[in-house]
């Protein structure tokens, strides 16, 4: 025992010292080890959750696409259809060209021109109109499909519980993030999918309503159904003011049939209002609810008119009018070198009467409105990379 005590009063300090580094080194170890472990389990999180997000960015690509078939198979052919006849029906030429031909030798020089410069007006007014609509009820049916569409996504992402995820890859990435639930689906049977959401994170939203849902993808319809009458007079009107200076004796050329038809297209998207155009398309919108969907959440402005108010301010918005104009032109410049194809050499090219062209005017009606699957034009605006991208940010950037 008294060697114990000695060797502690003669080695005190060097055990403490040894016992406190001892101490100290497994304290170290210790804390290294949890470390690493939190490391390591970090690791694994985060692998795990990039192995989701590409899952997500995969299912929402095939979804994006999905949607783009949806347009082109199902929804724009019914469309076009309705279109083609309504247009038909509205703007009937035959009885002005009956009458020049069973009018040969009879008609008086007056009555001969009259009836000349009618066919001029309502050739081009036919022509320029069912250029427009073809494009602008091509444009807005995919600005619808693809608003619905994203929000059948999110919510499809809730009801498979993982809605955090899909939250927090449409704040961080939402450009890389594309979906997948509505491949075979057409525009009848959205209503009977089993998933429906909107635009915000699910957790904060409520359903869309099954009928809201139906009238909103109905709405396209408008522009055939309501707009028509007043869209004719509109661009009647516009081709008058245009053509007024033109003789049927005037040279026309590939060229000066574009900037023709520009003209009009020009003349009549810059009469009136800013965006007046987009009343042709839907419902005049109620400033009252516009107020209301955007400041309050009342459940009693409808899902319907939520997803209207969206929409006109995806239309009126400087994006989509950069679209309009890009594929207006476009369909313009394509129409035209088809009609010089299909003339004989050296017609539209060195020029021909305008009287002679009437005629070939005529035949592009059944060629412009065309079923989207036989549409060159619709094909050709649809892949223009402006609208590519235009499409490809809306379903991606939805306002939350």
């Amino acid at each position: 025992m008294d060697f114990v005590r000695g060797f502690w009063r003669k080695h005190r300090r060097k055990v403490l010292v040894t016992a406190g580094c001892l101490g100290s080194g497994y304290l170290l170890y210790k804390l290294y080890n949890s470390h690493t472990r939190r490391l390591a389990d970090l690791e694994r999180e985060l692998a795990h959750e990039r192995e989701n997000d590409e899952i997500i960015k995969t299912q929402m690509k095939a979804h994006f696409e999905s949607i783009q078939m949806i347009v082109d198979s199902t929804t724009l052919p019914h469309a076009m259809q309705f279109l083609s006849i309504r247009i038909s029906e509205e703007i009937d030429v035959s009885h002005v060209m009956d009458r020049l031909n069973q009018g040969k030798g009879m008609l008086s020089p007056p009555e001969k021109l009259q009836l000349w410069d009618e066919l001029k007006i309502l050739s081009f007014t036919r022509m320029v109109l069912s250029l427009w609509s073809v494009t602008m009820l091509s444009l807005y049916i995919r600005v619808q499909v693809n608003i619905l569409g994203r929000h059948l996504y999110v919510d499809t992402a809730r009801a498979l519980g993982s809605s955090h995820l899909l939250c927090t890859l449409l704040i961080s990435s939402p450009t890389s993030y594309f979906s997948g639930k509505l491949t075979g689906c057409s525009v009848k049977n959205f209503s009977r999918l089993p998933f429906k959401a909107t635009a915000a994170c699910p957790e904060e939203v409520d359903l869309i309503d099954r009928d809201d849902e139906q009238k909103f993808l109905s709405s396209a319809d408008f522009l055939v159904t309501n707009a028509m009458p007043s869209l004719i007079s509109d661009m009647q009107g516009s081709a008058e003011e245009v053509l007024k200076g033109k003789q049927l004796k005037d040279v026309i050329t590939t060229r000066v049939l574009q900037e023709t038809v520009m003209q009009i297209v020009d003349v009549f998207m810059s009469t009136g209002s800013p965006h007046h155009w987009v009343d042709y398309l839907m419902m005049p919108q109620d400033t009252k609810l516009s107020r209301t969907t955007s400041d309050s959440s009342d459940e009693a402005v409808s899902k319907f008119h939520q997803l209207m108010v969206e929409t006109r301010e995806v239309l009126i918005s400087t994006e989509f009018t950069n679209i309009v104009e890009i594929s207006l032109k476009c369909f313009t410049d394509v129409l035209v070198e088809e009609m010089e194809t299909q003339t004989e050499a050296g017609g539209l090219a060195t020029g021909k009467p305008l009287a002679k062209v009437l005629p070939q005017i005529e035949k592009t009606m059944n060629v412009i409105t065309a079923e989207p699957s036989k549409n060159r034009f619709l094909q050709i605006i649809r892949d223009l990379p402006e609208v590519k991208l235009f499409f490809t940010l809306l379903y991606a950037n939805m306002p939350q």
